[in-house]
């Protein structure tokens, strides 16, 4: 029997119209990352296993999907008892975000590059995680970055591309969230708890999808005593608004110099980009991001009709560090095109014209005059028209059909009487409207 087709979970099809909607993300986020003088790279889809681990947590870790051995090299493990052990061997995986890759690519071509290095990458990533709504193993990042210069207006730039693109994408209700490692940091010191800055983190994370007493409880197994946990819960209901979070904060750190230190940083952030005009932006707190590279400032973009978030980043001090190149200071944020994708489809704004990469379909009535359909389809295509001939003479309500399935906008039609006489009829398969006009009409009345 054949094999019944089917795809791996947490993975899925793109037909024709669901890429042009997500070409049409890409091109939006691309033209903005480009008003901004941003350049272009790309990395394998693999990275050696060493590359990668270590860098996203004990949790990032357990996501990465490894390669397995192959040829020889399996062989020279075939007598592992268990999968798990033969995957430790793993020299190569898949990558985890773009992050990772990218600081390995500026060091590996540092003398090649111009720092402050701007770059932007559209490409796949992959995470051996739980499928479910928002959530894939595969799916499109597309990742801004700013590396070698630790100037605070780098955040403020990467905030006005986020107001820019989800401008454009026709979102602005979106909310950008804003926190500071430095602030994560503070508290942890305030608590008593420095040592368990990276628990606390993975922990605050998670009161997006958790209600307060499961982080309590999480932090309660991780070892954090009852004093500390007094201490946390105030921050768990902090005012709304961003000037009283902060003068909150201010007297919650007022012992704590690094702590402070992130309070200025966020404080500036959020007063120049307010004054730039952006002022969907909100003071979080428990924001942590779960990364275990992140030094400074922390972004995430949600909105208020969908679940998950929905863009995110973050400063990294010395990511590049860990590949030999010290005291290289980046910041960046990465978009997550799928979720996106799906927040767009959702609220149905998708431009029509999406719908067909076809203006006009040139039906054919006979064989014999398929010159003069090439010629004139060559003709609307010198104009910038997109042209499809149907390749044959079939029955005309199965051309029709096959403009309508399309969404193609209109239909050309020229039997041998047109040809004679130069002219051509045109429906518009939108209201249905059917004329007769010179040919040398038809580019002026099909771009009117």
């Amino acid at each position: 029997m054949a094999n019944k087709p089917s795809i791996p979970k947490g993975t899925r099809d793109f037909g024709p119209v669901q890429m042009r909607r997500r070409n049409y993300i890409f091109n939006t986020v691309k033209s903005v990352f480009e008003l901004h003088g941003f350049d272009p790279i790309e990395t394998p889809a693999m990275e050696l296993s060493q590359t990668l681990l270590g860098k996203y947590g004990e949790e990032g870790d357990r996501l990465i999907f490894r390669i397995m051995p192959r040829g020889r090299d399996l062989d020279k493990v075939a007598s592992a008892t268990t999968g798990m052990e033969v995957a430790k061997t793993a020299k190569e995986a898949l990558r985890y975000d773009l992050t990772v890759p990218f600081a390995r690519f500026v060091v590996q071509h540092q003398n090649e590059l111009s720092f402050p290095f701007k770059r932007y990458q559209i490409q796949p990533v992959w995470r051996a995680d739980r499928p479910q709504s928002g959530r894939y193993r595969e799916f499109y990042q597309c990742d801004v970055d700013i590396i070698g210069s630790d100037s605070l207006m780098n955040e403020i730039e990467l905030i006005q591309i986020t107001d820019a693109i989800y401008d454009r994408l026709g979102l602005p209700e979106v909310e950008i969230k804003l926190n500071n490692r430095k602030i994560l940091m503070g508290i942890a010191e305030v608590i008593g708890e420095s040592e368990k800055l990276i628990d606390l983190t993975v922990a605050l994370d998670k009161l997006d999808k958790l209600p307060q007493e499961k982080v309590l409880e999480e932090l309660t197994d991780k070892g954090f005593d009852g004093a500390a946990l007094e201490k946390i819960k105030p921050l768990l209901s902090l005012p709304s608004e961003n000037d009283a979070r902060i003068t909150n904060m201010k007297e919650f750190l007022a012992n704590s110099e690094i702590g402070l230190k992130g309070i200025e940083e966020l404080e500036y952030v959020l007063t120049q980009s307010n004054e730039l005009g952006v002022h969907n932006l909100q003071f979080e707190v428990t924001l942590a991001r779960g990364l275990n590279y992140y030094t400074g400032a922390i972004f995430e973009v949600t909105h208020p009709d969908f679940g998950s978030s929905i863009t995110g980043g973050g400063r990294y001090d010395d990511l590049t560090g860990i590949f030999g190149l010290k005291n290289v200071s980046g910041v960046g944020i990465s978009f997550g095109a799928d979720r996106i994708y799906d927040l767009l489809e959702q609220k149905e704004l998708y431009p029509e014209e999406l719908t067909s990469a076809t203006d006009v379909l040139i039906v054919q009535f006979d064989d014999s005059l398929c010159a003069d359909y090439l010629r004139l389809a060559n003709s609307l295509r010198k104009d910038g028209l997109s042209v499809e001939i149907y390749p044959d003479a079939a029955k005309m309500k199965k051309q029709m059909k096959f403009a309508n399935d399309k969404g193609v906008a209109n239909v050309v039609m020229m039997g041998s009487d047109e040809v004679v006489n130069k002219q051509v009829t045109v429906k518009n398969m939108v209201t249905g409207e059917q004329t007769t006009i010179p040919e040398t009409e038809l580019i002026s009345y099909l771009k009117k």
